[in-house]
């Protein structure tokens, strides 16, 4: 459907991205009503030219909160994500159900987000410059690997290639082991999280002074950014970062030690906390003992201590040192897999599984909104669209096109209509 929008912007340049009255927008910036249950983002609608998962991502959140997204896809192939698998359900891949909700296709909205290496759109007549000049109002999030210029600004960006060139992969694996990827694309995450505050910025910006902006946003300085004390570390004392597997490279105790049937994580973050550790682990002679008196002794003696107790959390089960640790004031808790994450009771009282029905597969479950708000609840769970589910439909009502426009369209191949409307 990429290719309609460079038809739209052809023949209806002067409405491409903003409704009927032009002017700013479908969203005014006028405070709505006081009443309970008004989603913050009623009204807005979001233009998502994204794929695979950084924007995706950010998209899927301002829908949770009430946007109208726009999914814009490749008509026969859509997002990557809709082929990597498996698993699949169906013909539908998991990973693309997880961040895809709330989402139709269509070319209409207040918010643009796009994830190009940079000047792609720009030659298509739907850059930045483009489209500020017929809608001032845009808020224009561009999310890349590694910014706009640059030496590096034409590479492709992926997770796993941000997260090496970030140093995220350096500091990430066993303690003189190789590096290791996260389990999940953090810097995508950590992006798409960036990309959502920033848009969220960028529609109290545009509520102040009525105008859009452009939103700069890549992999590469969301996760620099994230390094935080590591990079400060460096940057400030020229301490050069160590991979520490589990462990903290400044605080001792913190880190999992395995039980007797699997793994537990205990951080003890001062004293007091470590001499509550030394009595459930019956071994009250470590907490006066001069080499770890205070946090910096255990982390100079780190080895001989971390042996001592490693040997003693091996000697029980994992549920019996959960039993003994409650109550206690000290962090901990099991390494769990996802059986166990998604039955653990505190992730259940959260709310972190959200149900929805799918057109093609039934019922299905995905993670829900990590946030919770006094006043509104999320948008209810829609499932993600069937590649080319509300063409048709966005077609007619959103943009006006007529019968005969809409059958030219699909007959020629610019854009598709799924069975299932």
């Amino acid at each position: 459907m990429l290719a309609t929008l460079a038809r739209v912007a052809a023949l209806r340049r002067t409405r491409l991205l903003f409704g009927p009255g032009g002017g700013r927008g479908l969203w005014t910036g006028r405070p709505q009503s006081d009443t309970d249950n008004k989603k913050p983002l009623e009204g807005v609608k979001i233009l998502d030219l994204t794929r695979v998962l950084a924007g995706p991502f950010a998209t899927m959140n301002l829908g949770d909160l009430g946007a109208e997204v726009i999914k814009v896809e490749r008509p026969g192939a859509g997002d990557d994500t809709r082929t990597w698998g498996p698993p699949f359900v169906g013909t539908e891949s998991t990973y693309f159900l997880s961040v895809n909700r709330n989402k139709k296709l269509a070319a209409v909205c207040d918010v643009f987000v796009e994830n190009y290496v940079p000047g792609k759109l720009s030659a298509m007549g739907l850059g930045y410059e483009d489209i500020d000049k017929i809608a001032p109002h845009i808020i224009y999030c561009s999310i890349t690997g590694y910014g706009q210029t640059g030496p590096l600004s034409q590479r492709a960006g992926y997770d796993a290639v941000a997260s090496a060139v970030s140093g995220l992969m350096h500091i990430t694996g066993p303690e003189d082991g190789d590096p290791v990827r996260p389990g999940v694309a953090m810097t995508d995450l950590a992006t798409g999280l960036y990309a959502y505050g920033a848009i969220m910025a960028g529609l109290i910006q545009r509520y102040k002074t009525g105008k859009g902006l452009f939103i700069d946003c890549n992999l590469l300085s969301s996760q620099v950014a994230c390094l935080t004390q590591v990079a400060a570390n460096y940057l400030i004392a020229q301490k050069e970062a160590e991979r520490w597997g589990t462990a903290h490279g400044s605080i001792v105790p913190y880190q999992a030690f395995k039980t007797k049937d699997g793994y537990l994580v205990v951080g003890a973050g001062n004293n007091q906390q470590f001499a509550t550790v030394c009595k459930i682990l019956n071994l009250p002679e470590l907490i006066d003992d001069s080499k770890y008196k205070t946090n910096h002794l255990r982390v100079q003696n780190r080895k001989e201590l971390i042996k001592i107790l490693s040997a003693r959390f091996e000697k029980e089960m994992t549920s019996k040192w959960l039993y003994l640790f409650e109550g206690s004031g000290v962090a901990y808790g099991p390494i769990n897999n996802m059986k166990n994450v998604f039955a653990e009771p505190q992730v259940l009282h959260n709310g972190l599984i959200m149900e929805m029905k799918h057109p093609t597969v039934g019922k299905i479950s995905v993670p829900g909104p990590a946030v919770r708000y006094s006043k509104f609840d999320m948008s209810e769970a829609r499932p993600p669209p069937l590649l080319g589910q509300h063409t048709t439909r966005v077609l007619k009502e959103v943009l006006r096109y007529d019968d005969k426009a809409i059958g030219e369209l699909l007959s020629t191949g610019v854009v598709t209509q799924h069975e299932a409307q």
